[in-house]
């Protein structure tokens, strides 16, 4: 959880002001779902051994959060960015063409959420 509140503590000191959007949003590193998670588990597996139900079910809920944090998510966030492009190039007097962007900043690399885990 320290690499969460890092995170909030960076952005506010880079951009001069306080964002609660990307406090509660998702993207970007640390992962806060992925920290969540495996801080989770290794409580519960200190707290109660690894032999019991509670620590496999916060280990396998740890594997799916962070298989849809760098799997799903992350490819749905470079979905969003070519999807911008797309909208981005497309002629002024086009329907879609003064839509919202997309937010693309969804998911983590596999390495970023190796990296949460690690200093969770």
């Amino acid at each position: 959880m320290f690499l969460y509140n890092l995170k909030f503590q960076i952005l506010r000191y880079k951009e001069k002001r306080w964002d609660s959007k990307r406090m509660l949003g998702s993207g970007g590193m640390p992962s806060s779902h992925s920290a969540g998670v495996s801080a989770l588990a290794v409580a519960i597996g200190f707290q109660e051994g690894t032999g019991g139900s509670a620590f496999a079910l916060a280990v396998v809920l740890a594997c799916i959060v962070m298989y849809d944090a760098s799997g799903v998510r992350l490819h749905a966030g470079r979905q969003a960015q070519l999807l911008n492009q797309i909208v981005c190039e497309l002629p002024p007097n086009h329907p879609v063409s003064n839509i919202k962007p997309l937010r693309d900043s969804l998911g983590h690399t596999p390495i970023q959420v190796h990296h949460n885990c690690e200093w969770n």
